[in-house]
């Protein structure tokens, strides 16, 4: 692992706040909730795994994401499941690292018998207390629209591995 990623994953757990926008429809904001999460490592620090809870619509949802590197093709890769977005499936993800975190792309189902749509998904950590993570929908034609967009707070420093 190089030493950005070595950085990077140690910098982002703890304890985050902030603000989640949704659009369902391009450039039409439909919501925008408080969010709150926790980012912690797991088994020897080899994954590191996002909870959260928030609100769209005034309804409740939650999600995680469990995150980890793959040292052999140099890719991030991600698992992911939310009360909203993802209904009873999982969507797996992976990607390259960027500059200031990774971007990770994966499929989701829209219907039976449809093709599946993608989603992209990019995290950056601005600083060593915001993160911002910015999802896109991907049409099959490979248009894309932003569909996420959640910027959050460090609520507490992250914990000191051994």
């Amino acid at each position: 692992m190089s030493d950005a990623i070595k950085q990077l994953w140690s910098r982002l757990p703890g304890r985050w706040h902030g603000f989640c926008r949704t659009w369902f429809e391009p450039n039409k904001l439909a919501d925008e909730s408080e969010i709150g999460g926790t980012i912690e490592p797991l088994i020897n620090d080899h994954f590191l795994k996002h909870r959260y809870r928030g609100s769209i619509n005034g309804k409740a949802r939650s999600g995680e994401e469990l995150l980890a590197y793959n040292e052999i093709t140099n890719q991030w890769q991600c698992s992911w499941l939310d009360s909203f977005h993802m209904s009873k499936a999982l969507m797996f993800s992976q990607g390259q690292p960027t500059e200031r975190g990774f971007e990770v792309f994966g499929q989701y189902d829209v219907g039976q018998g449809q093709p599946a749509w993608g989603w992209r998904t990019r995290v950056e950590l601005v600083d060593d207390n915001q993160l911002l993570l910015t999802a896109f929908n991907v049409t099959p034609e490979g248009e894309e629209a932003k569909a996420l967009e959640t910027h959050y707070q460090r609520v507490s420093p992250p914990p000191s591995f051994c």
